[in-house]
């Protein structure tokens, strides 16, 4: 063998080494990012199934969870319901706009930035949040964000439009907002438009639907002014 074919033969071996190396590393990293992930959905979970009883573990393993996956939409979102439970709106909305980076159709997240921005009296704004929301077909609670969509607009003065949304919600089968609240808030609608004969029956059925419960007094109490 020549020095020349030697020459050549020792570099096909030290390129095969150094492409083994190369493809061991990333099959190690690329397990070791699937671990990261794996422990930060396991986070994730921890953190629903502290929620109902210990809300500041539950915040904890949401933020591990965050941390260890910044695009952990899940995470984000429950990192921002918990925040709203503690009043923090700001840092709820936060949380909530970096779910929808990670992704737009996210519609659940756009109900609930919607509500944030809502008690933030930001109504314009949670008007168009609840839209985004309705404009995914796949959306599986879209009666949620209608409910919420009618009460927007009855606030911005939009009877019409809040009474064409809360007909929707209440036509939802299976419902998501408890059939009593959404026909009280078209009793309501109805009554204000001066639609007496279906605001009777809509608040009838709240009195049907919530025997004894403060919604059902509301409702009498309207019933009341119908008379």
């Amino acid at each position: 063998m020549t020095v020349r074919n030697r020459a050549r033969l020792h570099e096909r071996r030290v390129f095969r080494a150094v492409l083994w190396v190369g493809l061991i590393g990333l099959v190690g990293g690329c397990a070791s990012e699937k671990e990261v992930l794996q422990k930060s959905q396991g986070h994730y979970q921890e953190g629903v199934a502290s929620l109902p009883g210990d809300r500041q573990k539950a915040f904890v393993s949401f933020q591990r969870a965050v941390q260890l996956n910044p695009d952990n939409k899940e995470a984000r979102y429950a990192l921002g319901h918990v925040y709203a439970l503690q009043g923090k709106l700001p840092s709820a909305e936060e949380q909530f706009r970096a779910a929808l980076k990670i992704d737009e159709n996210y519609s659940e997240a756009h109900t609930y930035l919607g509500q944030v921005l809502a008690n933030q009296d930001r109504w314009s704004e949670a008007v168009q949040s609840y839209r985004l929301a309705l404009a995914n077909p796949l959306y599986p609670t879209p009666d949620l964000a209608r409910f919420h969509l009618g009460r927007a607009l009855a606030h911005q003065g939009d009877l019409q439009g809040a009474m064409e949304a809360f007909e929707d919600a209440a036509s939802a089968s299976p419902p998501t907002v408890p059939p009593a609240m959404t026909h009280l808030e078209l009793g309501r609608v109805y009554y204000q438009l001066g639609y007496a004969t279906r605001a009777r029956e809509a608040l009838k059925k709240v009195a049907t639907l919530d025997k004894g419960g403060e919604l059902a007094t509301a409702a009498s109490d309207l019933l009341t002014r119908l008379k």
